[in-house]
């Protein structure tokens, strides 16, 4: 009998016949669990959520929930027979409905009658939809629109919660706060969820577990730490953007060597023989600002990200390093002034390809 609360085992996911991501497999431990998945537009996340609702076959592996089999080479449960919820990115409201009638649809299935349900009003003051409840689709905004198709995904509480990019459409300055809520209402209420998006930071902070999908693979399926401190591949390093590889020659056990920088110590994620050329995985807050350093960068580009700056720094052999430093260090420097390094430099965790 398996463990897990949701299973997939070698799918091949297709869309339109044509194979999107090829022989995946992961799960979802426990009841109320939200993991993320990641990657970039038309990768095939969306044919992921589609072929677990059921909207999708598939012709190898199995998906299984609580311990039944919903999709095999053999088996595919329809899926109006799945208790999942699946919420999609485009607007997916009845139009002949209001806003209102569109959220309390789902509590009108014979298949949640006497099942305890989340209370639809509350999530409707969660998603700030109360004005607009006697509107119908067209007269709303497309932000207001997918709000409104979240919460009826929200009040039918499915065994599994299906959510494809549910806050793309949403105000940057009430998405955080969304964000907040809706995570406790998944985790109060136990709702397991999948979301996908394409938001890193979105994904971090919802999922217990992340996965990154790339050239037709999931190439990452972790914590969201080690996705980010941790990445497996060159890939997975270069999607999330958070750093960049340089040049270094492994000189010891806890040790390597860059041209521009010098040492680096710290311990090494994978070891590599003495002598091995790689390529370090370098990431903004790897380095300290050091004015007194004999180490000196020049700035070539500044950006301010409001508790932070992310200084671009020039070697001399024109590598470009992002560096991190609080927005309220003493000295900002400015583009084309020299930027102090501190050394010796330690990383506490290197990673290496």
């Amino acid at each position: 009998m398996s463990k897990n609360f949701l299973e997939i085992k070698n799918v091949s996911f297709k869309a339109g016949g044509n194979t999107k991501i090829k022989n995946v497999s992961f799960n979802i431990k426990n009841k109320g669990d939200i993991i993320c998945l990641l990657g970039p537009s038309g990768v095939g996340k969306t044919t992921i959520l589609r072929t677990i609702a059921g909207l999708e076959k598939i012709k190898s592996g199995s998906i299984k929930l609580k311990d039944n089999i919903l999709s095999s080479a053999k088996d595919h449960i329809e899926p109006e027979n799945r208790n999942i919820s699946l919420s999609f990115q485009e607007n997916s409201l009845f139009p002949h409905y209001t806003v209102e009638k569109n959220i309390y649809l789902g509590t009108e299935s014979k298949r949640f009658n006497g099942k305890k349900k989340i209370n639809p009003k509350k999530i409707i003051k969660l998603l700030n939809i109360e004005k607009i409840l006697s509107k119908y689709p067209h007269q709303i905004s497309a932000g207001e629109a997918q709000r409104a198709a979240l919460a009826r995904s929200l009040v039918t509480q499915p065994d599994l919660l299906l959510l494809d990019e549910p806050l793309s459409n949403v105000d940057q300055s009430f998405k955080e706060e969304i964000q907040v809520e809706l995570k406790q209402l998944l985790k109060n209420s136990k709702i397991t969820t999948i979301i996908v998006t394409h938001d890193s930071y979105e994904a971090f902070y919802l999922g217990s577990k992340c996965g990154i999908i790339l050239n037709g693979q999931l190439k990452q399926y972790d914590d969201p730490y080690n996705v980010y401190h941790f990445p497996n591949s060159i890939e997975v390093v270069n999607f999330l953007n958070r750093g960049i590889l340089i040049p270094a020659k492994v000189t010891g056990e806890n040790s390597l060597e860059n041209q521009d920088l010098g040492t680096i110590k710290g311990n090494f994620i994978k070891h590599y023989p003495k002598g091995s050329n790689v390529q370090l995985l370098l990431q903004p807050e790897d380095l300290e600002h050091d004015d007194r350093s004999n180490l000196k960068l020049e700035v070539v580009d500044r950006k301010f990200r409001g508790t932070n700056f992310i200084y671009t720094l020039k070697t001399n052999n024109n590598l470009l390093i992002p560096v991190f430093v609080h927005s309220h260090h003493i000295h900002q420097h400015e583009v084309d002034e020299k930027f102090g390094i501190k050394r010796p430099i330690n990383i506490e965790h290197i990673v290496c390809f």
